[in-house]
């Protein structure tokens, strides 16, 4: 059952929607060739809890830390650790906060150093997708357009998009419905209406669509070993238009 946000419950999400974004920020700031994805996973936690909010990720089904941390061939849900980012990696972070009894969720995929020209194309092409989903992210309009548009803008750059892995609404539970495909027909699935959230995230591979999930039960990775970046925001559907409740999470 898709739950429709009141004004009063979506003013209740900016909350954490701000911290999100300003996590993210501080991110951006920190990642750097030598950094590991354990000080980066602390820094969220830290920043998050000065905030008043809480990292939501942490213990959720039992994932150990505050940040899923994903790096070049890894699409979501690295585990944080020893490992330190070399120049020329790229990595996904995925940050989710709850705060006031609501959550919000956003990712980016950040160059360390300089890239390949490649990798940079890969970062381009994802928070693009991202974008030409929200430009469909208007009441009256279906799911399908939001997965339609990703796809379409993904697979006419040569990349493709996961389709094992979806976006999802979000609220008072960090996973509500509809699901939200990277992939899709238009005017096809839910329709979309005010008071909707919903978390949009284009997962896209350099190489095939295909991915496996690692021994440690979390870890996504592409199937062929080929790049894969990440980006999300939270989006709420009102009678005027999307409204970015994570501002901050991606560059703009």
């Amino acid at each position: 059952m898709i739950l429709l946000k009141s004004p009063t419950e979506f003013e209740l999400m900016r909350h954490p929607g701000k911290i999100v974004g300003g996590a993210h920020r501080k991110v951006r700031e920190a990642v750097r060739p030598g950094i590991t994805t354990q000080e980066l996973d602390q820094l969220v936690e830290d920043f998050i809890r000065e905030q008043g909010g809480e990292p939501a990720f942490k213990g959720y089904r039992g994932f150990p830390a505050s940040v899923c941390a994903s790096v070049n061939e890894e699409v979501v849900h690295g585990i944080p650790g020893p490992r330190a980012l070399q120049e020329g990696d790229i990595v996904g972070v995925d940050i989710g906060v709850k705060a006031g009894g609501f959550y919000s969720d956003a990712a980016q995929t950040i160059a360390v150093g300089a890239v390949s020209p490649e990798a940079r194309a890969l970062l381009d092409v994802t928070r693009g997708a991202l974008l030409a989903g929200i430009e469909q992210a208007h009441v009256g309009n279906r799911m399908g357009d939001i997965s339609h548009a990703v796809q379409k803008y993904v697979e006419s750059r040569g990349f493709s998009v996961v389709r094992t892995l979806v976006g999802h609404g979000i609220g008072r539970s960090m996973h509500e419905d509809p699901q939200v495909p990277n992939f899709g027909k238009p005017k096809k699935g839910p329709e979309l209406k005010v008071g909707m959230a919903l978390a949009i995230e284009p997962m896209v591979n350099i190489g095939g669509h295909e991915v496996e999930v690692l021994d440690d039960a979390w870890t996504v990775v592409t199937a062929d070993g080929s790049l894969s970046a990440h980006f999300e925001h939270t989006v709420a559907i009102l009678e005027n238009g999307p409204e970015i409740l994570t501002n901050g999470a991606v560059p703009e």
